[in-house]
């Protein structure tokens, strides 16, 4: 399997020049053949291949007007051909419904804050024995390696980000990490109030790292709405605010990072909701949803669980997890938001909503669960009609309690 792993870089300033006009070529050939294949389009002419965008390349590098697209490596130049390729595959694809629907190729801007170049082995860059990454017409850019590559990797690419930070970004190939089997399995549910709830019972507080940033960006907001546009100072500005939303989405990322990996090590199948993000983030919980990063994290999920040899089952987002009591089956309608906690009408279990709603994931997904940690309360229920007159056993009630992450 292919992973990906980012390392932050440390360019100098002429190696930042020499970044800076790598990106600006890269652009240049995007847009110019995109504008080729559109004029084409327009002119009612065929679809112009990557072959003869590749011509049209070299001949543009011998004129006065494009000579300067020498300076930087070619392979870099080639690279942008073929993303452009792929944003047209895309575009295609999802016209046929093949994937999610997505608009066609744009032009970009010079103005874009995030930059990226790619280079594969055939521009010869290497790591070298120092740890320094050598990049053709760039030089020896300083790394600082958090942890050690699993092989040899095939490409990198260099991205320069909206707060002005550098990565190096390497594809590797490497070989799935079999974990010891567990019989443990485990149904979450995610949420605002609690970011996910497992079938056990356990409960993991929602860190609202937006929420909590929020006095912070807003004032490096206002700072930047203060600045004269086009100036230095709003330039600096504007440098803050990329910034502090970065330490934000950072925080988030590792959080993330951290819950997906306990759940996977600990569990041998892990059952979610297939839930709909883009739906909920049209409605007056959009900030909370897009703080909380459900797909984000569900994405981990799943790359770690192929990573690490565990099972991954995402059921249907209109299965009625909050609507069946996971002690006797019996579905009671649907429950408003502000009701936490419910009394199944059939068999009188004292149910916790969050927790009973991913009991049910898990169930749903075919894996086989108890609610023996969770918040069920069985209770004393009237004897039924054909009941009376018999002396039925008192059932012993039973509780749960709610833990929290302790390594989080």
């Amino acid at each position: 399997m292919q992973l990906r792993y980012s390392f932050r870089v440390y360019p100098s300033a002429g190696q930042r020049m020499a970044l800076a006009r790598a990106f600006g070529c890269a652009r240049v050939v995007f847009n110019d053949a995109l504008r080729a294949r559109e004029t084409a389009r327009a002119a009612g002419l065929a679809f112009i291949p990557s072959g003869e965008l590749s011509k049209q390349l070299t001949a543009s590098k011998k004129t006065p007007g494009r000579a300067w697209l020498a300076e930087v490596s070619s392979v870099v130049l080639q690279q942008s051909l073929r993303d452009l390729d792929i944003a047209y595959k895309n575009f295609f694809d999802g016209l046929k419904g093949k994937r999610p629907t997505t608009g066609p190729p744009r032009f970009k801007s010079r103005k874009d804050t995030r930059q990226s170049v790619r280079f594969t082995v055939n521009a010869g860059w290497k790591i070298t024995t120092g740890g320094r990454l050598r990049l053709p017409k760039v030089g020896d850019v300083p790394v600082r390696w958090s942890r050690s590559l699993p092989s040899a990797p095939s490409t990198v690419t260099v991205i320069k980000d909206s707060a002005g930070r550098y990565f190096a970004s390497f594809v590797v190939e490497a070989e799935p990490k079999t974990l010891t089997v567990t019989d443990s399995v485990v149904g979450v549910d995610l949420g605002l109030t609690h970011f996910a709830i497992l079938s056990d019972g356990t409960k993991i507080d929602s860190p609202r790292f937006l929420r909590r940033a929020e006095k912070r960006l807003k004032k490096a907001q206002r700072d930047l709405s203060r600045k004269a546009k086009g100036s230095k100072n709003r330039a600096k500005a504007r440098i803050k605010v990329a910034r502090a939303h970065a330490r934000t989405a950072d925080a988030r990322r590792e959080f993330h990072h951290q819950l997906s990996t306990k759940i996977i090590r600990d569990n041998q199948a892990v059952a979610v909701e297939d839930l709909a993000v883009k739906g909920l983030a049209r409605t007056r919980m959009a900030k909370s949803v897009h703080d909380a990063g459900w797909s984000a994290f569900t994405t981990m999920l799943e790359y770690k669980a192929a990573k690490y040899g565990r099972t991954l089952i995402r059921i249907g987002r209109f299965e009625p997890t909050s609507q069946v009591c996971s002690q006797c089956g019996v579905k009671d309608g649907p429950k408003p938001l502000h009701i936490r906690e419910w009394t199944c009408g059939a068999c009188g279990a004292v149910l916790d909503r969050d927790v009973n709603a991913a009991v049910n994931i898990a169930k749903a997904a075919g894996l086989a669960v108890s609610a023996c940690g969770a918040r069920v309360r069985p209770v004393l229920v009237p004897a039924q009609r054909e009941e009376t007159g018999t002396h039925p056993k008192p059932q012993p009630v039973t509780t749960g309690r709610q833990a929290g992450l302790s390594v989080l």
